[in-house]
């Protein structure tokens, strides 16, 4: 199985849904925040350098400097910082070294928030380490018990887990 930035964000976002969406169960067509966020990659996608596909992966902008993720709101962080580091591990894993750049796209905001990451030999070790796990949820005959979340009613599988 191979695992995709959007299995690793939806490993720390929700095990459920990351479970659901490596299985094949993909409702992200009816969401709208989804909607939204392929709008933003539209309108983002200028130059000759943005919606990079490698292998399993879309990289929404690589630079001479950055790996640049772009994500519509900062709603979870931690889980955009760790796509962020599986997507520079496969780089790093092809020999392109590159520092992340995350750029979140906030509502009724006129700035936009920026982190910035490196990838370190920790990170490394961790990823390989999410990634055994990941495989092993998708791979589970039980689906993770629901975990409700302040987010649960914004995400697209929220029917599915509570109606």
């Amino acid at each position: 199985m191979n695992v995709t930035g959007t299995l690793i964000n939806y490993y720390f976002h929700c095990k459920r849904q990351c479970f659901l969406f490596g299985n094949r169960i993909c409702l992200e067509d009816n969401s709208e925040d989804v909607k939204i966020g392929k709008a933003i990659h539209e309108v983002k996608d200028t130059g000759d350098n943005t919606e990079i596909s490698i292998e399993n992966i879309k990289i929404d902008k690589i630079t001479k400097d950055y790996l640049v993720e772009i994500k519509k709101s900062d709603a979870d962080v931690e889980a955009t910082k760790w796509q962020t580091l599986f997507y520079l591990k496969i780089l790093k894993d092809k020999g392109i070294k590159r520092k992340g750049k995350i750029e979140f796209i906030e509502k009724n905001k006129a700035d936009k928030k920026v982190i910035y990451l490196e990838l370190t030999d920790e990170d490394e070790l961790n990823l390989g380490n999410i990634c055994k796990e990941i495989e092993y949820i998708i791979e589970s005959d039980v689906i993770p018990p629901i975990n409700t979340k302040a987010g649960c009613k914004k995400c697209s599988y929220y029917e599915y887990c509570y109606i």
